[in-house]
């Protein structure tokens, strides 16, 4: 009551637009200015990823001439031990239940025995000369196309903060994966298909979906989970059987979308929904084929082990990413489904575990090489294959190995890559590199050169500062580079 008058309260959205021009609307303009809050990314000359277009799936050009359209990660998850696959240690098998000489370093259990001594032989191969231990005998038939990375370590010695180190480039949880990140980059050639693909062999990885996710980047660009069996997704059939009712709703919507899009202005939740329900709508036709892989031929599928028991799961997953890669999908990530043990983490029982693994991966893997490369696909292909860490050349008990981020080796095929090469180095006993160390940002860094851009490049405004996949770090591992 003010002089005998009654005055209505202001309602706070009466009291903003009342304001909207003052100090506080000032404010909100510098803020919405900056790309961290709400501005969309220009391209200054720096180089940056300039605006998203209104398809965030369309294909966007390359800093310099790419080797690889599409990447296949083959990720090897619990740790294989670099002293039994690929990494030869003689003085292990001299040393082999004596006492560790080299000081040991805090391991995740602390349960540390004696040295130990790889339970398999290794031979070299090809015209390289590679040494491979027996457990991959039919990888060893492809060395010439590898380049083997023995000197690649991890900032983390735990599964979930090594995943996220190993997927995102930060041990924490929340930010983009590489996958992402490459989607986010490049776009993708195939329209009625997700950009970035996870095949999932029936594990999680430890951190769980989260390493697949898109992080502060658009919604648009998080992987999509595809499960075994003919319908990979879920609801992947139209539920309508009738003619044009599924695409009268799908119009309802977009007019939905299209009208508060108008009177709200854009938003990534909105924007990604929208796009994400017009690919959903395209997938109805390509998923179940490109699951479908009746179409391949007998002596492909025994090619891929398909034909046998033991590795008809993971062979499975090596012939539907070589069928996304035909089509155009830009990353694909193949996981390792349990075989009996504990994926490729083997505190205990290591010569069961790791060769029940072996056997369920070898020939898989060696089988989508040789078959890419007969198809012309691997030079335009890059294939990766890492775990999060490695193992440790000590024993845990008596028969198992810990974690081991000191030194690990990973290796990498076609797209660039430089077949038939071994970089770096760890000492005499595979515990820590010695020679060419190299980090999961450098992996990250020479991933990003192979598909045609400059890591340093590939940025997005979020929190106030330009975000990479590799940060402040990673430099190209040039000697592995065709």
């Amino acid at each position: 009551m003010h002089c005998n008058r009654y005055h209505k309260p202001t309602t706070r959205r009466e009291m903003l637009v009342t304001c909207a021009t003052g100090f506080g609307g000032v404010a909100l303009a510098a803020l919405l200015g900056d790309r961290a809050y709400g501005a969309a990314p220009t391209d200054n000359g720096s180089g940056a990823i300039p605006a998203l277009p209104a398809n965030p799936f369309a294909p966007r050009p390359t800093h310099f001439a790419a080797k690889a359209k599409s990447v296949i990660f083959l990720y090897m998850d619990g740790g294989v031990s670099q002293v039994d696959s690929f990494d030869p240690k003689p003085r292990l098998a001299t040393e082999s239940g004596k006492p560790f000489s080299m000081k040991i370093e805090p391991t995740q259990f602390n349960n540390n025995g004696a040295t130990l001594g790889s339970p398999w032989s290794f031979k070299q191969h090809g015209q390289c000369g590679a040494w491979v231990s027996e457990l991959f005998p039919n990888i060893a038939e492809c060395v010439d196309d590898l380049a083997f990375v023995r000197s690649m370590t991890s900032n983390f010695s735990e599964h979930a903060a090594a995943n996220y180190f190993l997927h995102t480039g930060s041990g924490m949880q929340g930010r983009p994966s590489m996958g992402a990140w490459a989607l986010y980059g490049l776009g993708t050639e195939c329209q009625n298909l997700p950009g970035f693909v996870v095949l999932n062999g029936g594990l999680i990885p430890v951190g769980g979906l989260d390493n697949f996710n898109s992080g502060f980047l658009p919604a648009a660009y998080q992987g999509s989970i595809f499960r075994r069996g003919s319908e990979p997704l879920a609801n992947v059939r139209p539920a309508d059987v009738r003619p044009g009712v599924q695409e009268h709703k799908l119009a309802a919507v977009r007019e939905l979308d299209a009208a508060v899009r108008d009177r709200w202005g854009a938003a990534d939740p909105l924007e990604s929904a929208i796009a994400n329900y017009e690919l959903a709508f395209r997938m109805q036709a390509s998923v179940p084929e490109v699951a479908d892989i009746r179409d391949e031929t007998p002596e492909t599928l025994k090619l891929y082990g398909i034909d046998q028991p033991k590795t008809e799961k993971y062979g499975r997953q090596c012939l539907v990413a070589r069928r996304l890669v035909e089509r155009g999908v830009r990353f694909i990530e193949l996981t390792c489904g349990g075989v009996g043990h504990d994926r490729w983490d083997q505190h205990a029982n290591l010569k069961r575990g790791h060769e029940d693994n072996a056997v369920a991966t070898d020939k898989p893997i060696s089988g989508l090489l040789k078959d890419l490369k007969a198809r012309g696909l691997l030079d335009q292909t890059l294939v990766v294959w890492s775990g999060e860490f490695g193992r440790t050349p000590f024993a845990q008990g008596s028969d198992g190995r810990d974690h081991n981020p000191f030194a690990f080796t990973v290796w990498l095929a076609g797209g660039g890559a430089r077949g038939g090469v071994t970089y770096g180095a760890s000492d005499e006993y595979g515990y820590k590199v010695v020679e060419g160390k190299a980090t999961i940002h450098d992996l990250h860094a020479t991933m990003l050169h192979l598909l045609g851009m400059d890591h340093k490049r590939v940025t997005f405004r979020w929190g106030g500062r330009d975000m990479r996949l590799t940060d402040v770090h990673g430099e190209l591992i040039k000697p592995i580079l065709a």
